[in-house]
Order: structure tokens, then sequence, then C-alpha cells
């Protein structure tokens, strides 16, 4: 499985980089050749029909991929805390400025990717979901403040969804443990809480409802 976290972290931020590049191509101007086909349009001339739904590819039709990529900064004193080490890991008594449990981050990369690879018959209700979430520094609150990009772990659920009838879907969440990096995969002295990290391990069961419509954001 940590073979593959790297392929998956790349997928996700692949497909959010080919979706903005879709949208930017589909949304370029094309006044040139829309206003000859306005031109020879007639009142005998039906309009175009959408394409109906059952008319969609069987296998990841175009619209099979959605997600997004996020980075974050965390600036000196107010750093992002997984729980891994004990909120005063600098006192004396852990080894203060050097205490060896420092899994405060100054960085996150986080995203969310859905993939939905079925266009026609029911299955198409059915999707899957990948959320990472990379967490990257060494600081101590209160006693060490730095830019250091060491690694922390990543933290990330996965499962499976399926809509149903007015805006509600049926979701499967499973949620690993944190994926430690480096040195940080190991006991980390008196401070360390464990290797939950946050959020600990858990599956769920849950309905969501949406609501509303999305705003697009600007190109």
């Amino acid at each position: 499985m940590n073979r593959l976290l790297p392929v998956l972290f790349v997928f996700a931020f692949s497909c959010a980089a080919l979706a903005q590049t879709a949208d930017t191509t589909s949304s370029s101007p094309t006044t040139s050749s829309a206003a000859p086909a306005q031109a020879t349009q007639t009142a005998s001339t039906p309009p175009a029909k959408a394409t109906p739904q059952g008319e969609e590819k069987l296998f990841f039709p175009k619209d099979w991929y959605w997600g997004w990529a996020q980075f974050d900064l965390a600036p000196p004193h107010n750093e992002i805390d997984p729980n891994m080490c004990a909120a005063n890991a600098g006192a004396p008594q852990y080894g203060g400025v050097n205490a060896p449990c420092s899994a405060f981050a100054r960085y996150q990369i986080s995203g969310t990717i859905e993939l939905r690879p079925i266009g026609r018959t029911i299955a198409r209700r059915l999707m899957f979901f990948y959320d990472p979430n990379f967490l990257f520094g060494k600081n101590l609150p209160g006693v060490l403040y730095t830019w250091s990009w060491s690694g922390i772990g990543m933290e990330y659920d996965w499962g499976v969804g399926v809509d149903l009838p007015k805006r509600f879907q049926f979701r499967y969440t499973n949620h690993p443990t944190i994926q430690r990096f480096g040195s940080r995969d190991q006991p980390l002295g008196p401070a360390w809480l464990g290797a939950n990290g946050p959020w600990g391990q858990y599956n769920a069961i849950g309905i969501r409802k949406y609501f509303g419509t999305r705003r697009e954001g600007t190109d």
C-alpha cells in the first residue's frame, strides 16, 4: 500500500490539472465560427438536440472525474497539529528545543478526487472517492519554529458512494491511520501520543445531502 500512495497522489493532482486544461479549452472564444452558424440557421432548422443520457459512453464518459488540489501554509505560532505529539512536546521534561516529537506541520497539501467511470445503466450512480492530506514541518509550540519541509505523514480516507434520488448520496468511508514518513515512522520519545494520528482509524456508513448550485471559478 505504501508504494501505491505516491502514485495515487500524482494521479489525483494530474487529474486536477487535466480538468483545468479541459475547462480552459472548452471556454475559449469561438465567435468566428459561431457567427456564420447563426447566420445560416433559418426558422425551419430545428435546434440541435442534447445527446440523450442513454448515448453516453459506457465507460469513462467525458465527466467521469472531478476533484481539487490545495496548498496551505500555517504561519509560525499557528502550526497544524496532527495529534501525534503532546501539545507541550517542547517542555523541558520532553527535551526542550531538541525534543524528538516535533510533528507539528508548517505546510499542508490536500485534495480530493471523485471517479465515476460508468456512463450508462444503473451503475452510473456509482462513484469512488479518495481524499489525501500531506503534512510537512518540524516545529515545537512555544519553543521551536522552522520552515523545514521535513515529512510528517499522510492522512487520507477513501470510499464509495451511490447517488440516490433528491440529491441524497449513500457513502461508505474508510479512514486508516496516518501513513508516517521517514524518521517520524517510529515512537518519538515520551511526548509521543501513539500511531493513530488525526481522527484515528475508523469505518463509517453515512448519507450525504447535496443542496444549492456550485459556483464556477473564474478562468
